[in-house]
C-alpha cells in the first residue's frame, strides 16, 4: 500500500476498483506515451495532469531511482514538469514513501468516486433547469472547456487529439440554455460495463442551477444505453461543491490518489 493515499473503501470490491483504475488510465490515453520499466511515462502537452505524467502500473526490474534516472529526462526533453501519480495500486509498493524520501512534494489530492449500479442513481430533485444539451465532437468540446478553464492553445488542441484518438469511445456534451447561451460540458467515456465522467464543467453564469448534475444525467443514460452498469469519476479533494453534486447523484468515495513531484525539475 502506498502510504499517502486513502485505502480503497471496503464497500466496493477491491477487483471492480481495480477495473476502474485501469479504465480511467484507458480513458485518458494520450499519444504522447512510452512504456519504461513497467511505467506508463505520459508526455502530452495537454492540460490535463493525468495525460502527462508517470502511470506506475507495474514494479518493473529496475530501483525507483534507476527508473527515475530513464524516466525525467522525457520530460525535460518535452518541456514539461514531471508528475508521478500515486494510488493504492501503484508499484513498486511502498513507491510513495520512496519518493517522498526524495524530497518530492505531494500535490492535487482526488478522490475517484463510484456509482456501483446505474440503476441506483438517484432521481432529481425538482427545479431542474431547461438545457438543451447537444452531442459535439473533440475539437468543439475541448474548446470550449479549454477556454472556460483558461487552458492555452496548445493544450486545447492536445485536449482534441486525445479525445478524437482515444482507444475508448468519448461521447461529448454542451448544454444551453433557452437563449442559446452555453452554461455547461461533459463527457463520458465507456469501456464494456464502465463508465466514466470527464471534463464536468459549468461556466460562471450557470453555476448554482444544477447544470452540472442534468449533464451527468444525460451521460449516465447514454452510457446505460451502451450497456454500462458502473460508474465513476475523478473530483479534486477540495472541490466540495463538485462532490456535494455528485453524491446527490449516488456516487460514494471509491479510492483516493495524488501526485508527487520534484521541486528542483524544468517547468
Amino acid at each position: 500500500m502506498n502510504a499517502g493515499c486513502r485505502p480503497p473503501n471496503p464497500a466496493f470490491e477491491r477487483g471492480i476498483l481495480a477495473r476502474i483504475e485501469d479504465a480511467g488510465i484507458n480513458a485518458s490515453a494520450p499519444r504522447e506515451q512510452r512504456w519504461i520499466d513497467g511505467w506508463l511515462v505520459r508526455f502530452s502537452p495537454a492540460k490535463a495532469k493525468r495525460a502527462r505524467c508517470i502511470q506506475a502500473v507495474a514494479a518493473g526490474t529496475l530501483t525507483v531511482l534507476d527508473k527515475l534516472a530513464l524516466c525525467l529526462p522525457v520530460y525535460e526533453a518535452a518541456g514539461l514538469h514531471p508528475y508521478i501519480r500515486i494510488t493504492p495500486f501503484s508499484q513498486p509498493d511502498g513507491l510513495d514513501a520512496s519518493l517522498a524520501s526524495l524530497g518530492m512534494g505531494c500535490i492535487d489530492e482526488t478522490r475517484v468516486m463510484v456509482l456501483s449500479s446505474l440503476d441506483d442513481l438517484r432521481r432529481p430533485v425538482r427545479g431542474a433547469p431547461r438545457l438543451r444539451i447537444a452531442t459535439v465532437g473533440p475539437d468543439d468540446f475541448a474548446a470550449w472547456v479549454g477556454k472556460e478553464r483558461g487552458s492555452s492553445p496548445v493544450e486545447r488542441q492536445a485536449h482534441a487529439d486525445r479525445i478524437a484518438r482515444s482507444p475508448v469511445p468519448h461521447h461529448g456534451v454542451l448544454a444551453f440554455d433557452e437563449s442559446g447561451a452555453t452554461l455547461g460540458a461533459g463527457q463520458v467515456a465507456t469501456e464494456g460495463s464502465l463508465a466514466g465522467l470527464y471534463d464536468v464543467f459549468t461556466s460562471e453564469r450557470g453555476r448554482g442551477l444544477g447544470v452540472a448534475e442534468s449533464v451527468c444525467r444525460h451521460l449516465l443514460d447514454v452510457a446505460a444505453a451502451s450497456g454500462a452498469r458502473v460508474a465513476y469519476l475523478q473530483v479534486d479533494a477540495a472541490n466540495a461543491a463538485a462532490i456535494s453534486i455528485y453524491r446527490r447523484l449516488g456516487f460514494a468515495d471509491g479510492y483516493s490518489y495524488h501526485y508527487r513531484t520534484p521541486a528542483d525539475a524544468a517547468p
